[in-house]
C-alpha cells in the first residue's frame, strides 16, 4: 500500500523538484549564492508554494461560488429540516433526504465543493513532505535522486542552512537550540494563520441564520482544534515543510480577505459593509440569487393574490341569483320601453296586457 502511495506521488514530487530547482537557479543567479544558498533553498519552496496555488486558483473560485450558494440555500435547508423534526422513522428519513437531495439538485449546489482546494492541496503537501524527508538519505547516497535534484544537490541543500537550522531538520529530530526555537516559531506562525482564517470566514463572511445549525457548530468546534492539531503534528514536520505550510496560510488569508471584501456571502456582515460602501459612492449593490430558489419565489407571487383584499368564491346559482334581482330591481336593461300604465318602477307585461283589454272597450264606445 505504501509503495502504491509512493508511485501516485512520484509525479508530483518530480514536478516540485523541477519548480524548485528552477527557483534556486534564478536565485543564485541573483546573488543568494555561498552562505546565503540556504535562503535561495527556502525561496525556492516560497515560489514552489505559490505556483501550486496559483494552479489552484480555478478550484478556489469554484469553492467560494458553491460555499455561497450554501448559505443562501439554508433557510430552505431549516424549513426542510423543520418540517421533519422529531420524525425518526425510515420512511421520514428517507423523504427528508430525497427533499434535501432535490434541493442541491435544483440550486447546482455540492456540500462537498468547499473541501476541494484542501483535498486537491494534500498530495502536494504529502509529496514536498517525501522530497524533503529524503534530503539527508539522498545525501548520503542511501537513496536516489528525484529529477534535477541529484545525490550532489541534496548535499548541497543539506550544507546550506537558514538561521542556522537545515530544511530538512525537524523539531524532534535534531537537538540544535536554533533548529528548535526556528521549528516552534514557525509551529506558531503556521497555527496563528490557520486560526486567523478560518476565524474570519465565520465571523464575517456567514449569515447569522447560517451560524445556527449543526454543521456550523462542528466549524466552530474545528476552529479551535485545527490549530491544535497544527501545533501537535508540526514538531515532525522538516523546516522546509513549515515553510511551505506557513506560506500557504498567508495566501490563503489574503486570498479570502479580497473575496470577503468583494464578493461577501449575503446578510453576513461583509454584505452589510460592502451594501455601505457603494451608498456613499452612489452605486447599486448587485444581489445573488441561486437560479432554483427564484423559481420557488416566483410560484409563490403568482400563487398570493395581488390586491390586498380578500376575494370570496362565488358559486354559478349565487351568481345568476344576484344578477336576476338587478334585473327585477328597477334599473332597467338596455332597449326596454317603459309603459304609461306600468306606474313608477312598476313591471312592464302586465302593462302590455291591460293596454290589450282597453281596445275593445273603447271600439265598442265609439260605436
Amino acid at each position: 500500500m505504501i509503495d502504491f502511495f509512493n508511485a501516485l506521488l512520484y509525479p508530483i514530487k518530480l514536478g516540485e523538484a523541477w519548480v524548485m530547482w528552477a527557483f534556486h537557479w534564478v536565485f543564485d543567479k541573483v546573488g543568494l549564492s555561498g552562505d546565503l544558498a540556504g535562503w535561495a533553498w527556502a525561496f525556492s519552496i516560497v515560489g514552489l508554494t505559490v505556483v501550486v496555488r496559483i494552479l489552484l486558483i480555478p478550484l478556489f473560485v469554484r469553492q467560494i461560488h458553491s460555499s455561497r450558494k450554501m448559505q443562501l440555500i439554508q433557510p430552505e435547508m431549516q424549513k426542510i429540516q423543520k418540517k421533519y423534526k422529531g420524525k425518526r422513522d425510515p420512511e421520514s428519513q428517507k423523504a427528508q433526504q430525497a427533499e434535501i437531495m432535490d434541493l442541491y439538485r435544483r440550486t447546482g449546489t455540492n456540500p462537498f465543493s468547499s473541501c476541494l482546494p484542501i483535498l486537491l492541496q494534500s498530495p502536494f503537501f504529502f509529496a514536498l513532505f517525501q522530497l524533503l524527508n529524503n534530503l539527508r538519505a539522498q545525501a548520503e547516497g542511501k537513496a536516489e535522486g528525484i529529477g534535477p535534484i541529484t545525490n550532489d544537490v541534496a548535499r548541497a541543500i543539506e550544507g546550506s542552512t537558514i538561521f542556522g537550522a537545515r530544511l530538512s531538520d525537524a523539531f524532534l529530530t535534531t537537538e540544535g537550540l536554533s533548529t528548535k526555537v526556528l521549528a516552534a516559531v514557525l509551529i506558531v506562525l503556521m497555527s496563528a494563520t490557520t486560526f486567523t482564517t478560518q476565524h474570519q470566514l465565520m465571523r464575517k463572511n456567514m449569515p447569522a441564520a447560517a451560524l445556527d445549525n449543526p454543521f456550523a457548530k462542528q466549524q466552530k468546534v474545528l476552529l479551535y482544534l485545527m490549530p491544535i492539531f497544527f501545533a501537535i503534528s508540526g514538531i515532525n514536520f522538516p523546516i522546509g515543510v513549515l515553510i511551505y505550510w506557513t506560506t500557504t496560510n498567508l495566501w490563503t488569508m489574503g486570498q479570502q480577505f479580497y473575496v470577503i471584501r468583494n464578493m461577501p456571502a449575503p446578510g453576513s456582515l461583509a454584505y452589510q459593509k460592502m451594501e455601505e460602501r457603494d451608498r456613499r459612492k452612489g452605486r447599486t449593490t448587485k444581489h445573488v440569487t441561486v437560479p432554483g430558489l427564484e423559481v420557488e419565489a416566483n410560484e409563490a407571487e403568482t400563487e398570493a393574490p395581488k390586491s390586498g383584499q380578500r376575494q370570496q368564491p362565488k358559486g354559478k346559482k349565487r351568481a345568476k341569483g344576484s344578477g336576476g334581482q338587478r334585473s327585477a330591481g328597477g334599473s332597467k336593461p338596455a332597449g326596454a320601453k317603459s309603459g304609461g300604465a306600468s306606474g313608477a318602477g312598476g313591471p312592464s307585461q302586465p302593462g302590455k296586457k291591460q293596454q290589450k283589454s282597453k281596445k275593445p272597450s273603447s271600439a265598442k264606445d265609439r260605436g
